[in-house]
């Protein structure tokens, strides 16, 4: 029998930070060796540019910091057979790699075949598709490897297989949405089952643009069980522990975290993507419009708890039509999370904007457009705000608010990372209670009172738009699942309803062309999941 301990490295990296990450690849191993005498480590995919870089590949100088980094790593000599996943140029073409670097040297290297392109993967706009399998012996094992997408088809894995492989390490930048994990454990399971072989499976984790990576890293034995499930969301370093006796590897069962529930996940991808994408991108801290709605209180529990209550600021700017309730709820929130709070009244900026467009707007009736001009009022004290503090303005919008419109160019669209992009309403008020269950920081009253923008007097979203209950089926059944108006009012809608919200989604794509980043939890974000053009004829009827 011979033993191993293969270390899958759940890492966090900075996209284009070439350097930075194998400096990490280096410390990590390193760390892992001396502390838990690790053979074997294994990094996720494109570990040394971080994923996904995107056009970064196109750039000249790619090339020679790849290079670079490669060198490094196998100068470094350490006594821990490294697994890592970088891009590369060989024959003139781009690959999708993953090397073997064992004493000092490169001693194999795989490109990977499946490239995805489909939702927020384009992989095939920059690289090749490899061909062939790579089984490299690896402490008398002979091990394949395979990136990514690679494992969700049956190819590689009997290809593979047929060339002798007996035990696969899959390494992998595969983002998060609701459900993913369970979805890749089946997948892992098929496979492994069918290749009658185990699979170490490393993925990263961390915040990258609107995508975030949620780790789950697992060893799944040839029968397909879970013998090793890693964190979510948390980096670190998961050994699993093999033998082989020569014809098959055996697994030991290690530690395996529970799944999380399913608004725990989503919480905590939403406060993975604000940190990160504060962090990395370098802001001081994050301020926001703290309204006493829904919106606002969830988003804030957010920030506090990806940032630490020292680096948010929350802004209070009421308005004639501000309830009374609303100003308590909103000071209650920010006492209870220790944050800098601060109120400043819109109206003397009202005022002074509706003195000057006077002599535009005589004999015209209001409309939408003083109720616009207060939220772009609100806009314009966070931006200068945001100027004078070096804090990012958080926006709050809902994806139900941004499927339909509901939200103001230049207004509550302003700032530079929107928490709740991707979170419908009723999913907002179900996270909501669930963050008070791990402590009542948000008052009770903001979750129980009916949603209103508070623009106009009495004001009630429910005025302008179905119930959310009822809207949020609409908008899942449209904009996820691309059904069609008629097969939505052929499930049970009103038609009129339907076809009032498709046309909003509809002539709506301009406002969301214009919207900040948020974070990705479903499988149909806005954003890079869902490319419609602005310009368009399309009628949704069919």
């Amino acid at each position: 029998m011979v033993n191993v301990t293969i270390g899958m490295a759940q890492i966090d990296v900075l996209v284009g930070d070439i350097p930075g990450n194998t400096c990490k690849v280096l410390a990590v191993a390193e760390r892992a060796f001396q502390e838990r005498q690790v053979d074997v480590m294994v990094f996720p995919e494109l570990t040394l540019t971080g994923y996904p870089p995107e056009d970064l590949l196109l750039r000249p100088a790619l090339q020679g910091r790849i290079e670079k980094a490669l060198a490094e790593l196998q100068a470094a000599r350490l006594p821990v057979t490294l697994v890592v996943g970088y891009p590369v140029l060989r024959g003139g073409k781009l690959f999708n790699m993953a090397g073997v670097i064992q004493d000092g040297e490169l001693i194999a290297e795989y490109a990977k075949q499946c490239l995805p392109n489909y939702q927020v993967f384009d992989e095939q706009r920059y690289f090749s598709k490899g061909q062939d399998a790579c089984v490299v012996t690896i402490k008398g094992i002979p091990v394949a490897l395979t990136v990514c997408e690679d494992i969700w088809h049956p190819e590689p894995m009997l290809q593979a297989r047929a060339a002798g492989a007996r035990l696969m390490l899959n390494l992998n930048a595969s983002p998060y949405h609701q459900g993913k994990q369970q979805e890749r454990e089946q997948i892992l399971a098929i496979q492994a089952k069918a290749g009658d072989m185990p699979i170490v499976y490393t993925n990263l984790c961390g915040g990258q643009d609107e995508l975030v990576f949620d780790g789950g890293s697992v060893l799944v034995d040839a029968a397909g069980d879970v013998c090793v499930r890693a964190a979510a969301f948390e980096e670190g370093v998961y050994t699993a522990r093999l033998e082989w006796d020569g014809v098959a590897v055996h697994c030991h069962d290690g530690e395996q975290v529970p799944y999380l529930s399913s608004h725990a996940s989503v919480y905590q991808a939403l406060v993975t993507g604000l940190r990160d994408y504060v962090n990395k991108n370098r802001f001081k801290g994050v301020l926001l419009g703290l309204s006493g709605g829904i919106d606002s209180a969830l988003t804030l529990a957010i920030a506090v708890d990806a940032l630490g209550a020292d680096r948010v600021e929350a802004v209070m700017m009421p308005f004639l039509y501000t309830s009374e309730l609303s100003r308590t709820d909103a000071a209650d929130q920010a006492a209870r999370m220790n944050v800098s709070y601060r109120s400043i009244s819109i109206e003397p900026i009202y005022d002074a904007f509706m003195a000057g467009l006077e002599p535009s707007f005589t004999g015209k009736p209001r409309d939408t457009t003083e109720e616009n001009l207060q939220a772009r009022c609100r806009g314009v004290i966070l931006m200068a705000l945001s100027n004078k503090t070096g804090y990012m303005v958080v926006t709050t919008g809902n994806k139900s608010e941004m499927a339909v419109g509901y939200s103001t160019l230049y207004g509550d669209m302003a700032g530079g990372f929107d928490v709740l992009k991707d979170v419908p309403k009723t999913l907002v008020f179900a996270l909501a209670e669930y963050r008070n269950t791990l402590a009542e920081v948000i008052p009770p009253s903001v979750i129980t009172r009916p949603p209103s923008a508070e623009l106009a007097p009495d004001q009630k979203d429910e005025d302008n738009l179905p119930p959310y209950s009822i809207l949020d089926q609409i908008l899942a059944l449209y904009v996820e699942q691309d059904q069609s108006a008629e097969d939505i009012i052929g499930a049970g809608f009103d038609r009129a309803q339907v076809e009032r919200v498709v046309r909003l989604v509809d002539v709506n794509e301009y406002k969301r062309r214009q919207a900040p980043p948020g974070t990705r939890i479903s499988e149909r974000a806005f954003g890079r999941d869902r490319r419609y053009p602005i310009t368009s004829g399309w009628k949704a009827g069919h």
